[in-house]
């Protein structure tokens, strides 16, 4: 078996037991057939590899400038695909299991304004189909929360217009029953009723959110329209489609929502995961003290 299937092998037995999402399949991939090519220089084959062979690939991305935070994800990568060939009994030591991951510290997630979201959402142009989308498209994400992979993979049944909700596949397969919010579901049902048929002009799709190309808009061409949207708004810094997310959590709780409640709207499996968000609305809280208390 060619080291290729065997990588093929790992990552389908890893995607049957955790369910993991595409984009993280793509970067194990990706991150083991960097260290396959790696260990090739040194004439070692993945099974092969000593704990000293992969401390010294490791050595040579960090001295190419690699981020500790991307060696830990290739940590991450090795720990998983070594302790599965352990496990098939392809090798009798886990060369990897002695190897600490390097301190990454967890940077807070950054967050829009009220103002600049409410602008970012006035910015398409709703006399147009494709500007009734990306309205749409918009105040979904920042009234659902959803991450972009779920926000491009929704499909039609997936949305109850009568009930206000939505039926989102979130990480590792689980759904979520997720409420839209007024402004958001008009904007949808707009789009769905006006704006999609003249987009598709007959196409049958299954995706809710298409191109004129007659498919589903993918994450690239979302990322595409938001940092547009965001040049015309003046928002200065540099935007991604995930600080939506990121507004919405530290929003709601600046209004006073539970923090297990917002665990629930954003899908994560693990508290400490949305705590991060609690941090975001303490110093947004600090800042308008400061600017706006006589004291401050």
């Amino acid at each position: 078996m060619t080291q290729d299937s065997e990588i093929e092998r790992f990552l389908d037995s890893i995607w049957a037991e955790r369910g993991l999402s595409d984009n993280s399949l793509q970067s194990y991939r990706h991150d083991l057939i960097l260290l396959k090519k790696e260990l090739a220089q040194r004439s070692k084959r993945l099974t092969d590899a000593s704990r000293e062979d992969l401390l010294a690939v490791l050595a040579n991305e960090v001295q190419q400038g690699k981020s500790p935070r991307t060696i830990a994800r290739y940590l991450s990568a090795y720990r998983q695909y070594y302790r599965w060939l352990v496990r098939e009994g392809k090798i009798t030591s886990d060369p990897v299991a002695l190897i600490e991951s390097p301190k990454t510290g967890r940077g807070l997630p950054r967050a829009l304004s009220e103002e600049q979201v409410d602008s970012l959402l006035a910015a398409p142009d709703t006399s147009t189909a494709l500007g009734l989308r990306d309205k749409a498209m918009l105040e979904l994400m920042y009234a659902t929360g959803m991450r972009v992979s779920e926000l491009v993979n929704l499909e039609l049944p997936g949305i109850n217009q009568n009930q206000g909700v939505i039926r989102v596949i979130g990480k590792g397969r689980k759904e979520r029953l997720v409420p839209i919010g007024e402004e958001a579901l008009g904007s949808l049902s707009i789009y769905l009723s006006t704006g999609r048929p003249q987009i598709l002009k007959g196409v049958q799709a299954d995706k809710v959110f298409v191109t004129t190309r007659k498919a589903g808009m993918t994450r690239q061409a979302f990322w595409y329209m938001v940092r547009r949207y965001a040049a015309r708004c003046d928002i200065q810094m540099k935007l991604s489609p995930h600080m939506l997310r990121h507004s919405f959590a530290t929003h709601l709780l600046n209004h006073g929502a539970d923090l297990r409640v917002v665990q629930l709207l954003l899908g994560h499996s693990d508290l400490s995961t949305t705590q991060i968000y609690t941090h975001i609305a303490r110093e947004s809280l600090k800042r308008l003290h400061e600017a706006h208390h006589p004291r401050g």
